[in-house]
């Protein structure tokens, strides 16, 4: 068998004209003009086994998304040190691989990630968006209290059953451990929010987002978003906030390479599906 080689990509996308990452034969997908690419570069079928951290849903973006492939080794050794640039002329210019690095063959970008961190940007301005920042950023027609918003994110960090927040799916759980939730709020105005987590559920992040807002705005008690916690449903009440608002921004690996084969096992036991929120 030939050598092959593994090498992890850093990815940056504008998800507006994307149907998320996953290669679907009928729509534009990341990963589908990923695989076209490396095609057109390096022959037909010579990248193997693309694999991402996140998949994240139609119309999110990412700065810093992270996926791995194979490569013959011969041909890594040939490519190495001009394919990134090969690829940034002829990807198109909503899809970026800014860095390609080899690894221990033992790395895989979804299961040896120990967190996933993801943005959400909102506008309170009565003007709306900036037209420069409205593919990534929600205008909301109320006016947002910061301390609300982050009293209604306090209740959500930690080990919880978000069932309420999630999209379920048959056999896998909704247990996910949230360790960092908060909101800023820039100079130029805009709020920010930060999640992150080991994992994520379908449409979680955006489930959480919209359920923080209302309480930010006022309409709910900043109580009632960790309040939905006790459903193992569900929740009719929340309304899932638009994707164009959210971002990958960072995943995080075992910083000693050693590791990332002791990781992966363990969250495969864990069986935690990785998907955007």
């Amino acid at each position: 068998m030939d050598e092959r080689t593994r090498l992890r990509l850093d990815v940056s996308y504008d998800g507006t004209d994307f149907s998320g990452w996953a290669a679907q034969p009928t729509r534009r997908t990341v990963a589908g003009v990923l695989v076209e690419t490396l095609d057109l570069v390096l022959g037909a079928g010579t990248a193997t086994g693309l694999t991402v951290a996140g998949r994240t849903d139609a119309g999110v973006h990412a700065t810093g998304q992270v996926c791995h492939l194979d490569l013959p080794t011969e041909v890594w050794r040939e490519h190495d040190g001009r394919l990134l640039r090969r690829l940034a002329r002829l990807l198109p210019p909503d899809v970026r691989v800014r860095a390609m690095t080899e690894v221990p063959a033992d790395f895989d970008a979804r299961f040896s990630a120990t967190f996933r961190r993801y943005e959400y940007r909102v506008t309170d301005a009565p003007w709306g968006a900036e037209p420069l920042r409205r593919k990534d950023t929600l205008a909301w027609p109320r006016p947002l209290d910061l301390a609300a918003l982050n009293a209604a994110a306090a209740g959500l960090v930690g080990e919880h059953d978000f069932a309420a927040y999630c999209r379920r799916k048959e056999n896998a759980t909704t247990l996910r451990e949230v360790t960092r939730l908060d909101w800023r709020r820039d100079p130029d105005g805009i709020l920010v929010a930060t999640v992150q987590a080991d994992a994520f559920c379908q449409n979680m992040v955006r489930s959480l987002v919209g359920a923080m807002l209302v309480a930010g705005d006022g309409r709910r008690p900043v109580a009632w978003p960790a309040g939905l916690l006790t459903q193992r449903e569900r929740s009719s009440e929340v309304t899932v906030a638009p994707a164009h608002g959210l971002a990958l921004v960072e995943v995080g690996y075992p910083a000693d390479p050693s590791e990332y084969a002791r990781r992966a096992v363990l969250t495969r036991r864990l069986r935690v599906p990785v998907a955007e929120g």
